[in-house]
């Protein structure tokens, strides 16, 4: 765990643009909150500064631990976790934070139009999954889990149906039995139960914001059957992400009307790459007798 002088120089660098591009605010927030070992009270604390930042920031102590529903001293204990020396150095921290993402704030003012502050933000996503990238241990492990299991589900509701479909439509390529559940409530159990006595043990989950109830049902129901569960979401902290065995958070594009998943999409084809490293035999024999059967149907154009 770094020191609190580290941590506080790490968070000032990325404030500042120090490393790198400017990274978004909930980015900048997830490097504080998601690398040290939380509890479950603290999850709540730093899941409370990411959903309500711009509000939260100018808190004071007694009333940020009113509205969590904490005690004070786990306010202080959660600014020393994260490496603080107090709530005080945290409320800075957090102050600056905000200020930029306000309109008028420092990051408004260098931001150009609109769709150039959505490419920005994005690119800010980019260079985090990048950092995370560092380590590739995960993945490629997840990777492994997610092609030995036959069948393997793919689980993705409401806005999340589109990563789940384009995951599931490249995996077909390399992987045997892939079953994609794109609709909730019993129509989800049972894909997941009939998953389980095929003899699947993972499902890859995706869950976009806004969250779907139906989705941690979902993956309660999966973990109940015995099946493990990857989690590609975009924060690593509550409710979700205790739930599933692994987790992959990386953050969305937010500065639009909708949602957008760059960051997303390239963890799934990470994810897929890590597939066919598994397994490269069967990855070429089944390659190859697509591309057989794509140039005797002619699929595509040129073909």
């Amino acid at each position: 765990m770094p020191s609190p002088q580290q941590a506080r120089a790490q968070a000032s660098a990325i404030t500042s643009g120090e490393a790198g591009e400017e990274a978004s605010p909930t980015s900048q927030l997830r490097t504080l909150f998601d690398r040290p070992r939380l509890s479950p009270g603290q999850r709540r604390i730093a899941r409370y500064l990411i959903e309500h930042l711009t509000e939260a920031a100018f808190l004071s102590i007694t009333d940020l631990a009113e509205r969590v529903g904490v005690s004070q001293p786990s306010v202080t204990r959660f600014a020393s976790v994260v490496g603080f020396s107090g709530y005080p150095a945290l409320r800075e921290r957090l102050q600056a934070i905000a200020l930029g993402a306000l309109p008028g704030g420092p990051a408004e003012e260098n931001r150009g139009n609109e769709l150039q502050a959505a490419v920005d933000a994005e690119v800010g996503n980019l260079e985090n999954l990048r950092r995370d990238f560092a380590d590739p241990g995960r993945v490629l492990g997840t990777g492994r889990g997610l092609a030995a299991s036959a069948p393997l589900t793919v689980l993705g509701l409401r806005i999340s149906v589109s990563l789940a479909e384009y995951f599931a439509y490249a995996a077909r390529r390399i992987h045997p039995d892939v079953r994609l559940v794109t609709r909730g409530g019993s129509v989800a159990y049972d894909a997941l139960l009939q998953s389980r006595e095929a003899g699947g043990t993972w499902v890859l989950a995706f869950s976009m914001p806004r969250h779907a109830r139906e989705t941690l049902t979902a993956m309660r129901v999966a973990r109940g059957a015995g099946l493990k569960v990857a989690l590609v979401t975009d924060l690593a902290l509550g409710p979700l992400a205790d739930e599933a065995d692994v987790t992959f958070a990386t953050g969305t594009g937010s500065r639009l009307v909708f949602d957008s998943y760059a960051a997303p999409g390239v963890l799934c084809a990470a994810l897929l790459q890590a597939m066919t490293d598994a397994d490269p035999e069967r990855t070429q024999a089944r390659l190859d007798e697509y591309e057989q059967v794509a140039d005797q149907y002619r699929f595509f154009l040129g073909d």
